[in-house]
């Protein structure tokens, strides 16, 4: 469905106040990063960059563009700490959440679709799913949405995280459904809260605060997306809580921060200062 992978490329001409360079943020990013510490959730970077033991832990990535603008760090802080990742993330949408409307019933579908088929193929132990800017209808419709993902992870012997979204630029496209969008992540940990241990929730506003315009939400000059600083910002960030519950030491920002992921194309594509 094209009309529904149109508007992402026209929202990257907007200009955004707080865009970082990519080489100069890139270069200086273990400092930034330390300098982010009093919001970091206990990734350890103390000593020199060692080989981190391989876990049990395999991480099944979901989202939309956002989640897969955070994707290329992501991978990189968590395959340094020794975990299997897979990010399945979507640029067209990646909504779970079916909210009556026919792109998010098409949306949603195709999901569902792709998720029963990275269980079988992936078997993840953690399924992390960051609440979509698609993630609209009735708080009624999104608990239903994620109570089916609940059970379906739980089903498949893993644990299902909801992660927050970061606050973006509401614009012509969102306004429609803002009120929805802000539902959403109240419900997400409503109903990770009430799973008895199946699912947990991680506020991703220890990162990005809550104010797009923000410097500290390190938004890309869209008012959406992020850059690579953004990117690895996140990363350290999940990669440290996750390691909390999934008790596995997160690797040295050091032995990742700086590697090919800086280079994906999709921060070309976002307008990310080279």
């Amino acid at each position: 469905m094209n009309s529904k992978r149109t508007f992402r490329t026209r929202s990257s001409r907007r200009s955004a106040r707080h865009a970082l360079s990519g080489v100069a943020a890139v270069a200086a990013l273990g400092l930034a990063l330390v300098g982010c510490g009093g919001k970091d959730s206990g990734t350890r970077d103390e000593g020199k960059s060692r080989a981190t033991a391989s876990t049990d832990t395999k991480v099944l990535w979901l989202g939309d563009s956002i989640a897969g603008a955070e994707a290329p760090a992501l991978g990189a802080a968590l395959k340094a700490s020794g975990v299997e990742f897979k990010d399945s993330s979507s640029d067209g949408g990646g909504t779970i959440v079916d909210s009556g409307e026919k792109i998010t019933q098409m949306i949603s579908g195709d999901t569902w679709k792709q998720l029963a088929k990275d269980i079988k193929s992936f078997r993840p132990t953690v399924v992390a799913y960051q609440v979509t800017t698609y993630d609209w209808g009735s708080p009624a419709r999104q608990r239903a949405a994620y109570e089916k993902a609940v059970g379906t992870v739980e089903d498949a012997g893993a644990k299902l995280v909801f992660v927050a979204p970061p606050p973006i630029k509401i614009d012509g496209f969102y306004k429609p459904h803002e009120a929805q969008m802000r539902t959403a992540p109240k419900v997400a940990a409503e109903v990770a809260g009430k799973s008895g241990g199946a699912a947990a929730f991680f506020d991703a506003s220890q990162v990005w605060g809550t104010d797009h315009a923000a410097q500290e939400a390190l938004r890309a000059p869209d008012g959406i997306h992020n850059c690579q600083q953004g990117a690895a910002a996140f990363a350290r960030w999940f990669t440290g809580t996750l390691g909390k519950q999934e008790k596995f030491t997160p690797a040295s920002v050091d032995s990742w921060a700086q590697k090919s992921w800086t280079g994906d194309k999709r921060y070309g594509n976002l307008r990310c200062a080279a």
